[in-house]
């Protein structure tokens, strides 16, 4: 190594002092954590639970945790090879699987010779210490620089939360005991939520081509579909509802079809038209994305208009399309939820149960999925609105 102007420069050229942020972001993380209780111990599900500290909570666990996120922070700033990268990726890894496997084993030393209704609960510290350590995981699988660095590392991560929950690490944790008592109603809930939200997205999608194919009507449409996104979506689920009442009240025929006032069907129209808004201007910017000088050499090798459609415009302005689409799937996952208000199912009726109920970790329990699933879907399009710019973008 070498000294010049007062900073020691590695051979990779960087600096010792590019490691400093990471560093202080790991210090800083578990000093948060310190400072606030890992897991709360509480006589039931309901009641607020006595705070229970770090060290208290993880012992010689929590200073190992440390050590690896002051580890990771230092690889970061040594250099910027591929296997330094993976090293500090898998550090920060390290001490995610280890914070996690330490608040199962706290939380079941805790519940230990207690009564069956005790609970131990995830407390702040340590949904900042998870959330702040993933974002270090995440940071350190995007400097690896290498194609699927980040699901390869979600998927060993996700792997590595299954075989601890298949042996009972977490067996303690209120949120897994929450888990086991409705497992089947979970998976079940993530199910018709999936459904809901497809079927929103694809209703609202066919919707936004019929109306943007009727050309009169373009200016009155994109007054309609900016105006709905001011309605409150317990009012417009609410509306919806007094309209199919009153629709299957003057047309009785329509509830031998299987329709209902309550139910799938509200849930999946309200959805689908707060959808409209990103997937109108995603369609319409798709569409204008060429220039006129493309569309011009388009009908002077003879083109016909469906030709420049389907050979020029729709390639041009798929990467736009691809983006709305994933706005709009986002949304939908979000909005689903409250479908459950309507009787729609899905992971909002786990939520509201736990709303219903004061209790904190069944309220989790459907939440969490509908976090998850939203990354992932979101992570999922965004890659593919990559990849299909650089396709036709070059």
């Amino acid at each position: 190594m070498r000294v010049f102007a007062g900073q020691m420069t590695a051979p990779a050229g960087r600096t010792v002092a590019d490691a400093i942020p990471l560093v202080v972001i790991a210090a800083a993380c578990f000093g948060i954590a310190g400072g606030l209780p890992l897991l709360q111990i509480a006589a039931n599900r309901l009641v607020v639970g006595t705070p229970v500290s770090a060290v208290a909570a993880l012992g010689s666990r929590g200073w190992l945790v440390v050590g690896l996120c002051l580890l990771g922070g230092l690889l970061q700033g040594a250099g910027r090879s591929r296997v330094v990268a993976f090293a500090a990726l898998a550090a920060f890894s390290a001490a995610l699987m280890l914070l996690a496997a330490g608040l199962g084993a706290a939380a079941a030393d805790l519940v230990a010779g207690q009564p069956p209704a005790a609970r131990a609960r995830l407390a702040s510290g340590s949904w900042v210490g998870l959330l702040l350590l993933s974002g270090l995981v995440a940071a350190a699988a995007a400097r690896v620089r290498m194609p699927g660095s980040g699901w390869l590392t979600l998927a060993a991560l996700m792997a590595g939360f299954v075989l601890l929950y298949a042996s009972g690490a977490f067996d303690g944790l209120s949120l897994a005991m929450e888990y086991r008592a409705r497992a089947g109603s979970v998976r079940a809930a993530v199910i018709q939520h999936l459904i809901l939200s497809a079927t929103a997205v694809a209703l609202s999608a066919l919707g936004c081509v019929l109306l943007y194919a009727w050309r009169p009507g373009r200016g009155a449409v994109e007054i309609a579909v900016n105006g709905l996104q001011v309605v409150p979506a317990v009012a417009l689920l609410g509306g919806l509802v007094a309209l199919t009442s009153g629709l299957l009240t003057a047309f009785p025929a329509m509830r031998s079809a299987g329709l209902s006032a309550l139910g799938p069907g509200p849930a999946i129209l309200a959805v689908a038209a707060y959808l409209l808004l990103p997937l109108w201007r995603g369609l319409e910017g798709a569409l204008r994305a060429p220039d006129p000088a493309t569309i011009d050499a388009a009908r002077a090798i003879g083109l016909t208009s469906h030709q420049t459609l389907r050979d020029v415009r729709l390639p041009l302005g798929a990467p736009i399309l691809v983006g709305a689409l994933r706005v709009a799937s986002v949304q939908s996952i979000g909005l689903a939820t409250l479908g459950a208000l309507v009787g729609a199912g899905g992971l909002g009726g786990i939520v509201f149960d736990g709303m219903s109920q004061f209790a904190p970790d069944l309220i989790l329990l459907g939440a969490l999925p509908v976090i998850g699933i939203s990354l992932i879907v979101e992570r999922a399009l965004s890659l593919l609105e990559n990849r299909v710019r650089q396709r036709w973008h070059g």
